[in-house]
């Protein structure tokens, strides 16, 4: 991976790679009144400092930092992207504040910024699917903290040697337990990556310096394959940089696995116009990782919701509130809007259950059923296959834009958004430099505003 170059990109995955980049800044642009955030913020005046790297809204601070709290805004919303393996989930846009302050730092092009972006989503996406750690009770993190590495080793421009030594240190030092997203859900859930990001970002640095780590980290005695994953193979010969073709944008301001049946809920009151106040029960069959994450399988009862991280991975809320009020959107977690009782009472008429076929389609299908039978007897049925944004139907750079508008808009007015726009879209004219100028210029809240 650390050979490969811009040109080993092809047209499709740069095309992707800077929708992909787009959608994540405005996710971040839009997580900047996030309660946690506004506490991170707060922190970098105690422990920041004043270094070369540009945090959105403002400011500037040494580089773990900026990936830690960039990370952190990419995160906050659950609204980036996502990646799908047969028994792993990961969001690799988790890896671009690591990234761009790696290429800031090093005054990289545009150019090299997404082929060290390209090698972060590759190692996570192809950890994700020879590795998988969610059911042995690890966190998605613990393959991130490989993705940081390489991806801030291609960053800086590292050769071989440091950058096997930054891997080494990072991979294991950062083994995280997925507790962080079981049971009562609290803050960590959206900065368990962004510490990842943080922490590896530090490591890599520290690499960088000649700090060396233990180069068996994955076939070693009690390294990762040993103590933790199990073995697998990975032929770094055969990797490409196009994984990022295969990651998904969210359509809904909801966890990954909700999206089709969100879709399907608001098709059959778009079709058929009921009012919500007759339903008397809402039925989903899905697929068994969306019913276990988040429809009260073995990740525990997602009927209780109290908070914005029990609500958004709840998707007996999220089909709830996306009945009531038409979408699901930053809006529908404020903590108002999640104990009112049209939503507490709904979302307990809706039953969620793992449908072996559909689970037998997963994960090249996000495939599902929701029915909604109403107080009168009749029933409406939609099956669904994928959803606007999954990578069989993926969201154009249009439709990324109109989300990047809408999450921006309140942080930045007409002409700050479109110098944003068009130096995501010329990423590969300009250096990096120059996309971080403006997005310097967002204005973040600051406490008290809150």
């Amino acid at each position: 991976m650390i050979r490969v170059s811009y040109e080993d990109i092809s047209e499709e995955a740069r095309r992707q790679l800077k929708i992909h980049i787009l959608d994540a800044l405005g996710c971040a642009i839009g997580a900047l009144k996030g309660e946690p955030i506004l506490y991170i913020r707060e922190h970098l005046k105690d422990f920041g400092g004043n270094g070369r790297c540009t945090l959105i809204g403002g400011g500037h601070t040494a580089p773990d930092r900026a990936a830690f709290y960039n990370s952190a805004l990419v995160r906050y919303l659950d609204f980036n992207d996502s990646y799908l393996a047969k028994g792993e989930t990961c969001h690799p846009s988790d890896n671009l504040g690591a990234v761009l302050a790696a290429a800031q730092y090093a005054n990289r092009s545009g150019c090299d910024f997404m082929t060290a972006l390209a090698v972060a989503y590759q190692v996570q996406c192809r950890l994700s699917d020879v590795a998988p750690l969610r059911a042995k009770g690890f966190d998605h993190t613990t393959q991130g903290s490989y993705a940081v590495a390489a991806g801030v080793s291609k960053a800086l421009g590292m050769d071989v040697e440091k950058t096997a030594n930054a891997i080494a240190i990072c991979g294991a030092a950062f083994n995280a337990l997925r507790v962080t997203r079981t049971g009562t859900l609290s803050h960590w859930k959206g900065l368990a990556y962004p510490n990842t990001a943080f922490c590896c970002t530090h490591g890599t640095f520290l690499a960088m310096r000649g700090i060396t780590g233990p180069r068996e980290v994955f076939e070693g005695n009690k390294g990762f394959m040993d103590a933790i994953s199990g073995k697998f193979e990975i032929d770094c010969a055969k990797e490409n940089l196009e994984r990022v073709t295969k990651t998904i944008i969210k359509k809904y301001n909801a966890e990954i696995h909700s999206q089709s049946a969100i879709e399907g809920a608001l098709e059959l009151k778009q079709e058929y116009s009921f009012p919500v106040s007759e339903i008397e029960r809402i039925e989903v069959d899905i697929f068994d990782v969306a019913y276990h994450i988040i429809g009260g399988g073995e990740e525990g009862d997602k009927t209780i919701v109290r908070t914005k991280e029990e609500a958004d991975h709840s998707l007996q809320y999220m089909i709830a509130v996306a009945l009531l009020d038409g979408q699901v959107m930053p809006e529908q977690y404020k903590p108002e809007r999640i104990v009112q009782r049209d939503v507490q009472a709904l979302l307990r008429k809706v039953v969620v259950r793992p449908d072996e076929t559909y689970s037998r389609l997963f994960p090249d299908r996000h495939a599902c059923k929701v029915t909604i039978v109403l107080k009168d007897g009749r029933v409406f049925s939609k099956e669904k296959k994928d959803y606007e944004g999954f990578h069989t139907n993926p969201m154009n750079w249009d439709s990324v834009v109109r989300k990047f508008e809408g999450l921006s808009e309140p942080y930045t007015d007409a002409t700050l958004r479109k110098n944003i726009v068009d130096a995501v879209e010329h990423l590969e004219d300009i250096r990096v430099a120059e996309l971080v100028g403006p997005l310097a210029n967002v204005c973040a809240p600051t406490p008290e505003e809150n």
